[in-house]
Formats: C-alpha cells, sequence, structure tokens
C-alpha cells in the first residue's frame, strides 16, 4: 500500500471491525486505538496490552504508548481521564491542528478536539481511495477466503446428499429431522475448521427464501429450493468470500428449474458484459429484461416484492459490503464485485447464483470456483 504524502488523517477505531484501521494498520485489535499519519508518517498509539504484539504485526513507522500519554494527563488525581481528553493531549503535544477523519468518527471525540482547537474534517466517500481498486495481494487474500467460502457450501451439499427423505418430504439426517439451523453450524463449523469466521450464513428454503437475507429456521424439505449464501471473513487477513448456491435434495419440478436456469442465465449475461467503463445500471437492467421475457417480471403481488428486486451486486474486500454498488456506477479496473442476480416467488421459492469477480479493461476475472448444481 502507498501511502499518501499529503493531509494529516486521523481514525480512533478498533479495527477487528474497523476497515479502514485494518486497512492503514494490517493489525487485528478488538478494542479502540489511534492511528495518526502525518507527512507520509505513520504512528499507532496503543495500550502497553497491546504495544508489543503491534511492533510485531502492525504496519506503522512509530508506536506510542498510551498509558503513558494517559499517565501525562492524570497527574495527581486519582481518576483516570477520558479516552477523548488523552487523544486532545496527544494530538496537541504533535501540533496537530487540522486533520480528516472518517465520516463515522466518534462524536464525542470530535466535541473534545473542536474544544481543543484541533479542526476535523470528514471525508465524503471513501476514506482511503485505493480501497476501490484492488492490489494483486489483496485479490489473493479475496481468493483464499473464497476457497474458505467453498469449504463451507461443500459441507452442506456432503450433509443434504446424505439426508434422507421422510413420508412427509422433511429431510432427515444423522437420525434428526434436518433444519435450517443444523445445516448452517455445519457449514459454519467447516468454515471454522478451515481458519475462517461465520458471519451470518444463509440457509433459506421454500418460501422463507423469498426474503433475500433471511437466515432460515426450521425443518427443510424434500423437493424444495433452498438457497445457500455464505460469506465468512478469513481470521488471518480480514478479507471476506461470499458466494451463495440454490440447490433441491430430490426432484426439481418444471417450474423450479426454469426458475433457476433462468437465474442462471441473468448471471452469465452479467458476467459476459462486465467490464471497466460499463454503466453497472445498463448491466442490471439487462438482466431484469431477460428475466421479464422468460416470464419472471419484477413487481409488487398482493403487497410483497416479487422477481428481481435486489442490486445485483456489491464491491467485496474488508467490509462484506464495500463500495461501490455495481449498479449504481460506472465499472473501473480492479474492483471486486460480487454477481449475484435472483428470482423470488412465494409459492415457487427462492434462486440465487453468486460469484465474485475482478473487473478489467477487457473484461472479468471469475475468482469463486464452486460449482453451481441444483438437483443434489
Amino acid at each position: 500500500m502507498k501511502r499518501n504524502k499529503k493531509g494529516t488523517r486521523l481514525i480512533v477505531a478498533a479495527s477487528e471491525t474497523d476497515p479502514d484501521m485494518l486497512y492503514a494498520t494490517r493489525f487485528f485489535a478488538p478494542d479502540p486505538f489511534i492511528f495518526l499519519q502525518r507527512n507520509g508518517k505513520h504512528t499507532l498509539v496503543l495500550s502497553d496490552l497491546e504495544i508489543g504484539r503491534g511492533r510485531r504485526q502492525a504496519k506503522a513507522d512509530e508506536f506510542v504508548s498510551f498509558n503513558q500519554l494517559e499517565r501525562e494527563v492524570q497527574g495527581k488525581s486519582k481518576n483516570a481521564p477520558p479516552y477523548e481528553k488523552v487523544l486532545s493531549h496527544f494530538l496537541r503535544k504533535r501540533v496537530v491542528r487540522s486533520t480528516i477523519v472518517p465520516a463515522n468518527f466518534p462524536l464525542g471525540y470530535a466535541q473534545e478536539l473542536a474544544a481543543n482547537k484541533i479542526r476535523l474534517r470528514a471525508t465524503k466517500g471513501l476514506f482511503w481511495p485505493k480501497r476501490e481498486a484492488k492490489s494483486d495481494q489483496e485479490i489473493e487474500m479475496i481468493g483464499r477466503a473464497l476457497r474458505i467460502t467453498e469449504i463451507g457450501l461443500k459441507r452442506a451439499v456432503e450433509v443434504l446428499a446424505r439426508s434422507t427423505i421422510t413420508r412427509g418430504k422433511k429431510l432427515r439426517w444423522s437420525g434428526k429431522t434436518l433444519t435450517s439451523e443444523m445445516l448452517r453450524a455445519e457449514i459454519d463449523s467447516a468454515i471454522l475448521r478451515a481458519g475462517g469466521t461465520p458471519t451470518g450464513t444463509i440457509v433459506a428454503g421454500g418460501d422463507q427464501a423469498c426474503d433475500p437475507h433471511e437466515r432460515g429456521c426450521g425443518p427443510l424439505y424434500a423437493n424444495s429450493l433452498i438457497i445457500l449464501d455464505v460469506f465468512p471473513r478469513d481470521a488471518k487477513t480480514g478479507y471476506f468470500g461470499d458466494m451463495t448456491r440454490t440447490v433441491l435434495r430430490g426432484r426439481a419440478s418444471e417450474a423450479q428449474r426454469k426458475l433457476w436456469e433462468t437465474v442462471k442465465a441473468g448471471q452469465a449475461l452479467a458476467l459476459k458484459k462486465i467490464k471497466a467503463s460499463v454503466d453497472g445500471m445498463t448491466i442490471h437492467k439487462a438482466i431484469q429484461n431477460l428475466f421479464r421475457e422468460r416470464g419472471f417480471p419484477t413487481e409488487v403481488r398482493n403487497g410483497k416484492n416479487v422477481g428481481f428486486f435486489h442490486g445485483t451486486g456489491h464491491g467485496l474486500g474488508l467490509e462484506i459490503h464495500e463500495y461501490p454498488r455495481l449498479q449504481k456506477v460506472t465499472l473501473k479496473d480492479r474492483q471486486v464485485l460480487t454477481v449475484e442476480p435472483g428470482l423470488y416467488y412465494p409459492g415457487l421459492g427462492g434462486a440465487r447464483h453468486e460469484d465474485v469477480v475482478v473487473v478489467t479493461k477487457i473484461g472479468c476475472k471469475i475468482l469463486s470456483r464452486f460449482p453451481k448444481k441444483l438437483e443434489i
């Protein structure tokens, strides 16, 4: 990552949950710490609990003890000072009079700094613009996260394949009725063993899948479409994988197969059209037109959205949903995006296929590898 020497930049956040801090430092910490970029120099202010590990692992030029700064502010007082008082003390010592901060910079900290006449300017858009175009190393790390994702999907298919079908069409596995919760636990366990952190895995069957972010609950049934949407974080790097497959244990009806194949055709159309300089909305509309021509319109029925009513894709990296949204931008070289059209009709079910691509000047490169198979 090349460093921008223009302007002072400040982040105060926990890198485990703040992607801008993790991008800047490549250091995982569960509690907030201070990052200061000034004249091209990166300084981290860490507690004594973390500073030793930070010196070994973090990407920075200088490490400062938060506890030492805290003692300077506390003086002879019996009470430790609030975090924001230590922050303002540190910035005053460094003669920082103004700085750029992320749009989500904590209000309490901002008020304390303003009281000390330190001017803040929040960024509009990306705090680190270079996060949009992924480096070769980042693409490799996203690929590793996708391999972890695929291990979770493979486990789901294994369990479904080994399940038996009862008279009531419920699936039975390992002596019990197979539920969304059980299958999700199997997926998540496989992800953990592979070095990933599960994050909201979706196992939604039947009409549950018609709400695209419904996680799913209760028994799973034979001859019913099941959406498996798996998006773990690689515990080593912090980068996310994200893939969706729609499967069915048993035999698909003609209508289910048509729905599934139509979604696959919509995704194939998108993959063919994606390349740098293309308006993403034209891709989104082309998919909707194809779906409508094949008998799957996007509309409202009985007060409920049906058809293809969500976005075509989103950015992927240190956030599961990061900038940009595919259909809201002109595509650029080296963006990493999901491509995930879907169709949803209560009574028939839902289908979604999702893969991850890198945008190139002449097309796109697919990073996902897991096969698409309807019947198990």
